[in-house]
């Protein structure tokens, strides 16, 4: 009898539920098998176009007509896909778990596909020239270059399909981060000048090779990541007064307007558009400024070690200006170090804006938070 009354006052949401534990197991489980069975359809579907492509001929590993171009292609449009099959069964099963980020619209679906297509074709390019190097001369024969290349097919779509499944804004930061360095290292690996860094970080995009391609096509997609960023990414954001709502305006105005400009400046190449092109990224620099140096006005719900951190970077930012101008540093110096600055900040805002507690909505639930 004693017993009997303790389990009816006990909530049902307080009192631990096997079955409700083993319901979050199971949908986990879904999705990696979900993903498992994507791999495989990857797998199977690759073989045969490989075989097709491959037929009669010894491969080089990079390069024109290369397995690492095959892979690099396959792998885009899988990852691609991939992402948005994940994110349809997503949106019909309805479910949304705690890391789980405002509902995307068309145009974020959209535009982060196509950030995960070119990741997956930037890290199979970067990783084949990486191989080429570690074996000159060496070719892959059809029959095992067939499997290899629907094994990284598979590969991509596995974990293209996984991340989409649990896309929050940490992985968010993941993927801009892992499409930056891809990107970049793409870049300087494929660069036929191998003292570009003499002149500046742009003189990656004022050839007309795959390095050009690569660092102007790694802009524009970060631009865009950005822009997907600026809704997606302050979702978390306060915004429970007219005021508060104001601010998060800001905030994504800003982001869009940092995503628009970096985006330009992979758009509009220094060799052809040079006024253009210095415009537009000191713009980008200005942007990040405003961004970091208001944060406190803008998001008072920010840990102050974030607040400070803003501004220890800018003025980072300042003093690496000073010294290029000084003839210290050169150009290039400068930017991979701004940029690695800018990009990290971004990263870290991503991560810290997820785990705004509830009712953090004023300086004051800032100030008890911290």
């Amino acid at each position: 009898m004693t017993v009997r009354t303790i389990s009816a006052a006990v909530p049902a949401s307080t009192a631990p539920s096997p079955r409700r534990r083993d319901g979050r197991s199971a949908r986990a489980y879904d999705a990696e098998s979900f993903a498992l069975v994507v791999a495989a359809a990857a797998f199977v579907l690759c073989i045969p176009v490989a075989t097709l492509v491959f037929w009669g001929r010894d491969l080089p590993i990079s390069g024109r007509g290369s397995l690492g171009e095959f892979i690099a292609i396959s792998g885009g449009v899988v990852a691609a896909a991939a992402f948005v099959l994940a994110r349809i069964v997503k949106r019909r099963l309805r479910g949304r778990g705690p890391a789980e980020l405002s509902r995307f619209l068309w145009f974020d679906v959209a535009a982060l596909a196509l950030s995960y297509a070119a990741i997956a074709l930037l890290c199979w390019l970067g990783m084949a020239t990486v191989m080429e190097h570690s074996f000159t001369g060496a070719v892959v024969f059809t029959s095992p270059g067939v499997v290899i290349a629907a094994a990284a097919t598979a590969l991509t779509a596995y974990i293209a399909y996984l991340s989409g499944a649990d896309l929050s804004a940490r992985q968010l930061s993941l993927v801009l981060a892992l499409f930056l360095v891809a990107g970049m290292l793409t870049a300087m690996l494929s660069s036929q000048d191998p003292l570009w860094w003499q002149m500046n970080l742009s003189a990656l995009g004022m050839t007309h090779d795959v390095s050009a391609l690569t660092f102007n096509l790694t802009l524009v997609v970060s631009g865009v990541i950005v822009t997907t960023i600026a809704r997606t990414g302050t979702a978390a954001v306060p915004a429970d007064t007219p005021q508060e709502r104001r601010r998060r305006t800001i905030v994504r105005t800003l982001f869009v307007l940092l995503g628009v400009l970096l985006a330009c400046v992979g758009v509009f190449p220094v060799d052809q558009f040079f006024l253009l092109h210095n415009t537009v990224a000191t713009g980008m620099g200005v942007a990040f400024g405003v961004l970091a140096l208001a944060l406190p006005w803008l998001l008072p719900a920010m840990p102050r070690t974030f607040q400070a951190l803003g501004y220890i970077y800018v003025a980072v930012v300042i003093v690496l200006t000073i010294l290029f101008f000084t003839g210290v540093y050169n150009l290039t110096a400068v930017e991979l170090i701004a940029s690695l600055l800018i990009f990290s900040w971004i990263i870290i805002f991503l991560r810290n804006v997820q785990g705004f507690p509830a009712g953090a909505t004023s300086s004051t639930g800032a100030e008890a938070a911290s």
